[in-house]
């Protein structure tokens, strides 16, 4: 008689179908605590987790700290997992909290060198192109580390991660009224600092000409 393979060995194989679907077997697998199903969950998840980090907070911060901590608070929370929200939707909302805390904790603003990735700059871009938004980058940055931390969250997924405003206040446990003015407000301070500032006002209208504030 063939040997019944263990839940927790062998390769994880999702359900096939919809992503709900997929999703709902996954944290199954996880919350039973079947390792192969957190390795799987943890693999897809990380690059993803790391980035809206980077995204968020800036690259001068303890990053590989923070996703992991990130990812402490998806294991340890997933039992209240209702699939009312996407799986990944249900993530970001605890890499938020994870960023929060971050920034109630933190006791001083320590100066950004790198701020967004590479990719802001095109490869065609001479370097003297990239150092200034480089720079740009940074004092936007800078200007972020002002504002209140849930003013600052909302307009980074709006605004940097390019979220609509509904995802936004799902990931934020909000209104959609209220992550408008939070996006509203840091956008308001930030352009008020750009006024005096060439380089940032440049880089904001480049960055912004086509986004709109709507869900």
């Amino acid at each position: 008689m063939a040997q019944q393979p263990s839940p927790t060995s062998g390769t994880l194989r999702l359900v096939p179908g919809s992503a709900e679907l997929d999703d709902a077997e996954l944290v199954r697998r996880c919350v039973a605590g079947d390792r192969v199903a957190l390795r799987a969950l943890f693999d897809r998840e990380r690059v993803r987790v790391h980035a809206l980090l980077f995204r968020v907070i800036g690259s001068n911060s303890p990053l590989d700290d923070l996703a992991q901590e990130a990812f402490l608070e998806v294991f340890r929370s997933l039992p209240t997992f209702r699939s009312e929200s996407s799986l990944r939707t249900w993530i970001d909302r605890c890499v938020v909290r994870v960023a929060y805390g971050y920034f109630r904790r933190k006791a001083r603003t320590p100066a950004l060198s790198e701020c967004l990735p590479d990719t802001t700059a095109s490869a065609a871009a001479s370097a003297e192109e990239r150092t200034a938004l480089r720079e740009a980058a940074r004092r936007l940055y800078a200007e972020l580390d002002r504002l209140e931390p849930r003013q600052r969250l909302a307009f980074t997924l709006f605004a940097i991660e390019d979220r609509p405003l509904r995802e936004v206040a799902a990931i934020m446990e909000s209104s959609v009224v209220t992550a408008k003015l939070r996006v509203w407000r840091a956008r308001q301070a930030i352009e008020k600092r750009a006024k005096r500032d060439p380089l940032l006002s440049e880089f904001l209208g480049c960055a912004g000409d086509s986004k709109q504030e709507n869900a």
